[in-house]
């Protein structure tokens, strides 16, 4: 991976806006209705994408997750759903335990709850509940999740050789030097229904087998390898009480492993992790401190590590690396402007965020990025202007940081 050794360089989360025509061929594909050639049509919008990334300003470019289907502009879940579709032993039955089941975990029994029973949910109830909140949560017309009723197996080979394809193709039309695809983490995928495996470990290192074929197509393929693992701080919010911060140490271990399981051999400095506490706009009360996390995250294989740092709940986090020592040869990827709020960053703000991480680790060792995923957040004008003000502060910071 490329690093800022001359001057901060930016990149993003993954997921980017999809543009009007995408959204309408996933919605027909979705009905069965085509469109035709749909395979050049995905291809020509992943390069129109790379191209707009790069005219404001990104250096290290991703596809946007165009491969990953969404058919609203509002979508929380394609990073996610899109693993449905390439993965066998996994079937639509009449089983929504994985939102509704109602756990409650004790001292050293660590389990977690049903999505709908997050504690930031059962605070703030009345708020989840209204819609004119400004809580979103998800698209309420999307695909309904699977329960695993069988062996696991990568079926998703076609799938993610067309995203290689297309954003190869889209790096030599625009002459980016380093581009990224991003790929669901064993324990993010793991937050299903499983009623097939006889243990969550079984059943975690399962995803860990069929997920590394993923892995190894996108590195294989010479591009950089993004591990999407929200699981590794959000689920502190879905464990009912709250546990202690050692026992939520211990239960994500297993994800750590299975994860770095699934990494095993493969070159670190060409992996990027991504942690966050779940993109939705809620009050984000419940969720983990960075303090308390840092170590674990910095116990998996990458070589870059992107989390959020933009946003009001976690902002205040950047002094975490006053404290914890990046490891040698190690980046971080800091949001530096948020998915979080419509309100555009004022180039100086995103220049002072940089700044700060620049002084914790070095500013050789910081590339400037967005908190998550842009696409299916916020509207697609405001995602633009937030890359464009991303870039502006990162070229400030470098007039700083360089003189």
């Amino acid at each position: 991976m490329r690093s800022s050794a001359d001057r901060i360089l930016t990149t993003h989360a993954g997921s980017l806006p999809r543009t009007p025509a995408l959204l309408e061929a996933n919605a027909a594909r979705q009905a069965g209705q085509g469109p035709d050639d749909f395979a050049g049509f995905l291809a020509g919008e992943v390069t129109a994408l790379v191209e707009r990334q790069r005219a404001v300003g990104i250096d290290v470019v991703g596809d946007g997750e165009y491969g990953k289907a969404m058919s609203s502009p509002v979508d929380y879940g394609a990073w996610w759903s899109y693993s449905f579709q390439r993965t066998g032993g996994l079937e639509i039955i009449d089983d929504a335990s994985w939102a509704t089941a109602d756990v409650r975990s004790a001292p050293g029994d660590t389990r977690l709850t049903g999505f709908l029973h997050r504690r930031d949910r059962q605070l703030f109830a009345e708020a989840y509940a209204d819609p004119t909140s400004g809580i979103f949560t998800g698209d309420p017309k999307a695909s309904p999740f699977p329960s695993c009723t069988g062996p696991l197996s990568y079926t998703g080979q076609d799938a993610i050789a067309a995203d290689i394809a297309n954003l190869k193709a889209a790096l030599e039309r625009t002459g980016a030097e380093e581009g990224f695809i991003t790929a669901l983490s064993p324990g993010s995928a793991s937050r299903i229904t499983n009623r097939h495996y006889a243990s969550e470990e079984e059943f975690v290192y399962a995803w860990a087998d069929v997920l590394r074929e993923e892995y190894r197509a996108i590195i294989d393929a010479g591009l950089v390898l993004q591990i999407d693992d929200p699981s590794i701080a959000e689920n502190f919010d879905q464990i009912t009480p709250e546990p202690s911060v050692e026992d939520y140490a211990a239960f994500t271990r297993l994800r750590v492993e299975a994860l770095n399981y699934a990494l095993r051999d493969l070159p670190e400095d060409r992996i990027r992790f991504h942690l966050c506490w779940g993109s939705w706009h809620g009050p984000h009360t419940t969720d983990i401190a960075m303090a308390d996390i840092v170590a674990t995250m910095l116990q998996i294989n990458a070589g870059a590590y992107s989390f959020e740092a933009g946003n009001v709940r976690h902002e205040h986090e950047w002094k975490v690396w006053q404290d914890v020592e990046l490891p040698e040869g190690k980046l971080i990827l800091p949001g530096v402007v948020s998915h979080a709020t419509n309100v555009v960053e004022h180039p100086e703000l995103v220049a002072d965020r940089i700044e700060r991480f620049a002084a914790g680790v070095g500013r050789e060792r910081v590339i400037a990025s967005t908190d998550c995923g842009l696409g299916g957040r916020i509207h697609p004008q405001i995602a633009w202007a937030k890359l464009e003000t991303l870039a502006a502060g990162a070229e400030l910071a470098t007039r700083r940081l360089w003189g």
